[in-house]
């Protein structure tokens, strides 16, 4: 279960955090205010999770288009919903302020 954190306790022992990141695997939540802001987590955890996300992806899409997909056009579909993402994340950015 990752540690939430304040975005003040951040600031303070960011060398501690990460090195329990690198060295133990922790992981934190960030929040700010109570809210949850951001995560800190090993790069290995954000590789796992991309890659579970790329999959499930091309895997819904498989399942629409009825057949499987060339490297080209998975590489092209996962770098489309890297922009669709970013986008809603602006956009929800903008809501909030």
């Amino acid at each position: 279960m990752p540690e939430k954190v304040s975005t003040m306790d951040v600031r303070q022992r960011i060398g501690d955090m990460l090195n329990r990141v690198a060295l133990r695997h922790d992981e934190f939540i960030i929040e700010r205010k109570g809210k949850p802001l951001a995560a800190l987590v090993p790069v290995e955890r954000l590789e796992q999770m991309r890659r579970f996300a790329r999959r499930h992806a091309l895997d819904v899409i498989e399942q629409q288009k009825g057949g499987a997909l060339t490297e080209d056009e998975a590489s092209m579909l996962a770098l489309e919903a890297q922009r669709w993402a970013r986008r809603q994340r602006r956009k929800s950015r903008a809501k909030a302020t």
